[in-house]
C-alpha cells in the first residue's frame, strides 16, 4: 500500500515546474493558487514572452474545472493590463489551444486546466509560439521574473483587446481527419458503438464531434455535461472507470473511452469490459503507425518497455526520456520520431503536432482496429504483456528527496542504475522507477514485470526500502 503522512503533515499545495504552475484553489497566497498567485505567475510569463518577441498576441484556453471561469477573468485582465491582446477559446481542450496558437501566430498560449488533478486543482500550463510547453530553462527565468515582480503594466491607450474564438474544437477535428492514416471509410463501415467518459468537463463535447465526424454509428455518452462536476477522480485509471467499464458491457458496445479533463490522456475499455491499459493505448498506436510508416519511437522512462519490444519488432529504435511532454518532445525532434508519448495515454504524433493529444489517439487507434477488423480485447492480447505497479508516497517536510534517492543508488549500486530523473532501476526486463512528481506533491514508484505479483513485490521492496531509510532519518 502507499505512504501517507497526509494526516501528519501539512501537504506542498503549489507545485511549479515544467508542467506548468499548479495549485489548490484558496488560502494564503503563495501557499496556493490565489488570485494574486495567478496574476503574478500570468504577469511574469507576460514579461518573458516580451523580452523574446513583439508579437503581442497570446492564446488561452480552459477545461471545465468549477476554478476555471474565475481563472480565466483573472488572466485575461492582467495579460491585457501588460499590452497582449488575448484570442479566448473559451472551453477547450489542451490540444486544441496548442494547435490555436500556431494557427493564430501567436506569440504563445496559456491552457488553464490541471490536468487529471482534483477539482481543488487549477494551474496556468504555458506555451511558446510552437504551440509547445516553455522549456525548463525557460521556466526557471519565469519563475525569476516572478520572484522579482517588477512588472510593467500597459498605459490606458496600449492595453491589450480580447477577441472569443469557439471553432477551435472543429479545426482540430478537420485537421485531423485529413491525416493519411486516418481512414474514416474503415471507421464508418463497422458501425461501432462506442461509449464515452469525459469525466464533465470539456471531452465531454470534444470526443462526441469526433467521433460523428468518423462516422461512429451510435454514442453512448456517460459524464458529458461539461459542468466541472467530476462524477469520479478525473484521472482516467482503472479504478476510477469501473461504472464506465460496467456501461461498456451493458450496452453491447465496440469499446470505451474515456479522457480525463483536458483530454490530453486517452484511457480505453475492450468491448467485454476488461481494461486495455492506459500504458497500452501508445503501444497500440504506434503499432499501427509504424505498420505504414518505418521509424523510432520515443516514451518516457516510466512508461512500458512493451514499446521498446515493438518499436523493435518494426526495425526501429526506442529512446526513453525523462518523465514530461517537454522532455519526450524534445527527444522526438532529436531523433525524427515518427510516434511518441508517455505511458499514461499520452499519444503525441508529429504528423499533427508536438502534443499529447487524445483525439487524434481515438481517431489512429479506431483505424487500426476497423483495418484490422479486430475486436479491442483481441488486439490488446496481440501486444507484449508486461504488469506495472503504479504507487506513490505523498510528500512530507521530513523526507529529504535527494538523501532517499542517494541511500537507493548505493543499496543497489551493482543493477543498471538511470539518474536523468529521479531513480530508475533495471532487473533484467523488470524495473522499478522513482521520482518526484511534476504535477502532485508525491514521488511516484512504478515496477514494471511480466508478471503482476512480481511488479507488485518488487514495487513493495523498494517501498519497504524506503521506510527504512526514512526511519533512519
Amino acid at each position: 500500500m502507499p505512504l501517507n503522512f497526509a494526516a501528519q503533515f501539512k501537504i506542498l499545495s503549489l507545485i511549479k515546474s515544467i508542467s506548468g504552475i499548479r495549485g489548490t484553489i484558496g488560502g494564503p497566497a503563495g501557499e496556493g493558487l490565489t488570485p494574486i498567485d495567478i496574476v503574478k505567475f500570468t504577469s511574469a510569463f507576460a514579461t518573458l514572452i516580451a523580452r523574446g518577441s513583439e508579437n503581442r498576441t497570446l492564446v488561452i484556453g480552459r477545461d471545465a474545472r468549477l476554478s476555471g471561469e474565475m481563472l480565466n477573468n483573472l488572466v485575461i485582465g492582467t495579460l491585457t493590463g501588460m499590452g497582449f491582446d488575448v484570442v479566448d477559446l473559451g472551453l477547450s481542450t489542451t490540444p486544441t489551444v496548442e494547435m490555436a496558437v500556431t494557427h493564430e501566430q501567436a506569440a504563445g498560449g496559456i491552457i488553464l486546466t490541471a490536468s487529471h488533478n482534483p477539482k481543488q486543482w487549477n494551474a496556468l500550463k504555458l506555451l511558446n509560439a510552437a504551440g509547445e510547453f516553455i522549456s525548463a530553462e525557460e521556466g526557471e527565468e519565469l519563475l525569476k521574473i516572478a520572484e522579482a515582480g517588477n512588472f510593467e503594466y500597459a498605459q490606458v491607450d496600449k492595453l491589450g483587446k480580447v477577441s472569443h474564438k469557439n471553432s477551435y474544437i472543429q479545426y482540430h477535428i478537420d485537421q485531423i481527419l485529413a491525416l493519411e492514416l486516418v481512414d474514416v471509410k474503415a471507421i464508418k463501415s463497422r458501425n461501432y458503438k462506442i461509449v464515452v467518459d469525459a469525466v464533465n468537463s470539456t471531452g465531454g463535447f470534444a470526443v462526441p464531434m469526433l467521433l460523428n465526424a468518423l462516422g461512429v454509428d451510435e454514442i453512448i455518452e456517460i459524464n458529458c455535461e461539461p459542468t466541472g462536476k467530476f462524477a469520479h477522480n478525473p484521472e482516467p485509471l482503472p479504478e476510477n472507470l469501473v461504472t464506465t467499464a460496467s456501461e461498456v458491457k451493458f450496452h453491447k458496445a465496440h469499446l470505451g473511452i474515456a479522457v480525463d479533463p483536458d483530454v490530453d490522456r486517452l484511457a480505453l475499455i475492450c468491448e467485454d469490459g476488461s481494461f486495455f491499459g492506459e500504458e497500452y493505448t501508445l503501444v497500440a498506436v504506434s503499432d499501427y503507425i509504424l505498420n505504414n510508416k518505418k521509424g523510432c519511437t520515443v516514451s518516457n522512462l516510466s512508461s512500458t518497455r512493451a514499446l521498446k519490444d515493438i518499436t523493435e519488432k518494426h526495425g526501429g529504435v526506442h529512446y526513453a526520456t525523462a518523465v514530461g511532454e517537454v522532455n519526450v518532445v524534445k527527444m522526438m525532434k532529436d531523433v525524427n520520431a515518427v510516434i511518441g508519448g508517455e505511458g499514461n495515454g499520452g499519444i503525441i504524433y508529429p504528423e499533427l503536432h508536438y502534443g499529447r493529444d487524445a483525439l487524434v489517439g481515438i481517431a489512429l487507434f479506431l483505424s487500426h482496429m476497423a483495418k484490422t477488423k479486430s475486436i479491442a480485447s483481441i488486439l490488446r492480447k496481440a501486444y507484449p504483456n508486461y504488469f506495472i505497479s503504479k504507487n506513490k508516497i505523498e510528500l512530507t517536510p521530513d523526507i529529504d528527496i535527494d538523501h532517499l534517492l542517494l541511500q537507493l543508488k548505493n543499496k543497489y549500486v551493482k543493477q543498471p542504475i538511470n539518474t536523468i530523473d529521479g531513480l530508475k532501476i533495471e532487473f533484467d526486463k523488470e524495473w522499478v522507477h522513482l521520482r518526484k512528481s511534476n504535477t502532485e506533491p508525491i514521488i511516484r514508484i512504478y515496477a514494471e514485470s511480466e508478471n503482476e505479483s512480481t511488479a507488485q513485490h518488487l514495487a513493495q521492496k523498494i517501498i519497504s526500502d524506503i521506510k527504512t531509510v526514512i526511519k533512519g532519518r
